[in-house]
């Protein structure tokens, strides 16, 4: 049956996946959000209609009619920029959360929405790998805002009956990302400028392939309900940046190994890894692994990086 869907930061590198993922599914996708596309760049990632709008229960009143799924990827996207500006990664996570919310409570009744949130709101976590019920612990702005966001979830599900699900997404990447670990490297290498990377090398990830995360993000808008479920969305498997980065090295054609400063950047923990076991009794198993994936943006980048 087709859904109307409403994405919000669907400019974004999760939100434009998500929406061709749906589209690809043969629902309808309005984008709302921040982003200079035109139609035929939106029409091509799965949007019928996108509109460049701040996310607010104004715009969403005007734009997203009456969605049966709302998947909410608007929000902050970086540790970095919310210690710089943590009023506006405030306004963009936690304010933004509060008129999708209200949005569904008022307009939207039958809608389910999904908000992908972050492993940030773990903190330095205590053991590994981190379950759902770690205790909640951040180390900067954008985990506190993401643990804010939950929280409204989680209230508008108890209180007004709101169907909601979150994910805590660990590490996200693939074709299409322009920022964080992988892009630097890239870039880096490319312009044959000094390749030194924070820490020591010894800081993991669990890094988790954006078509694992759209397929999961799906099944969560099934899953959503009054009890506003919450799962961990990354492989199960930590993987040593110093072991990533050395084997993106070799794949592009490098024989040297990564250098490290050996101080760690504000906000980041240096351990992560997750446990899946809440997202596989829903029947979802991530199958990209790391290396098959890393290869796919090395190719990627390789081709222009379009």
């Amino acid at each position: 049956m087709v859904k109307q869907v409403v994405v919000t930061g669907a400019y974004g590198f999760i939100g434009r996946h998500v929406a061709r993922y749906l589209a690809g599914q043969g629902h309808r996708v309005i984008g709302i959000g921040h982003g200079g596309w035109d139609r035929a760049q939106s029409q091509a990632w799965g949007l019928s209609t996108w509109h460049t709008a701040d996310v607010t229960l104004e715009s969403l009143i005007t734009y997203a009619g009456r969605p049966e799924l709302i998947v909410h990827c608007a929000g902050g996207a970086s540790v970095g920029f919310s210690i710089e500006r943590p009023l506006q990664d405030y306004q963009r996570t936690v304010s933004t959360t509060a008129a999708v919310l209200e949005f569904a409570r008022i307009h939207a009744r039958e809608a389910a929405v999904v908000m992908p949130s972050s492993a940030a709101v773990y903190g330095n976590a205590r053991a590994l790998p981190i379950a759902e019920s770690a205790p909640l612990q951040p180390v900067s702005p954008y985990g506190e805002h993401k643990r804010m966001a939950e929280n409204l979830c989680r209230l508008y599900s108890e209180e007004f009956g709101v169907a909601t699900a979150v994910v805590r997404f660990f590490s996200v990447y693939g074709p299409g990302l322009r920022k964080q670990l992988l892009w630097d490297a890239c870039d880096r290498l490319a312009r044959n400028e000094p390749a030194q990377f924070f820490g020591d090398g010894a800081e993991t990830r669990d890094w988790l392939h954006i078509d694992d995360t759209v397929a999961l993000i799906e099944l969560a808008g099934r899953q959503a309900g009054s009890d506003c479920p919450l799962v961990n969305g990354g492989t199960g498997q930590a993987v040593s940046v110093r072991e990533l980065l050395t084997h993106l090295f070799r794949l592009l054609g490098r024989n040297d190994d990564p250098v490290f400063s050996g101080g760690g950047r504000n906000g980041d923990p240096k351990y992560y890894l997750a446990d899946i076991k809440a997202a596989q009794r829903w029947g979802w198993n991530p199958r990209v692994g790391w290396r098959e994936g890393l290869q796919q943006y090395v190719d990627w980048f390789r081709q222009g990086a379009v």
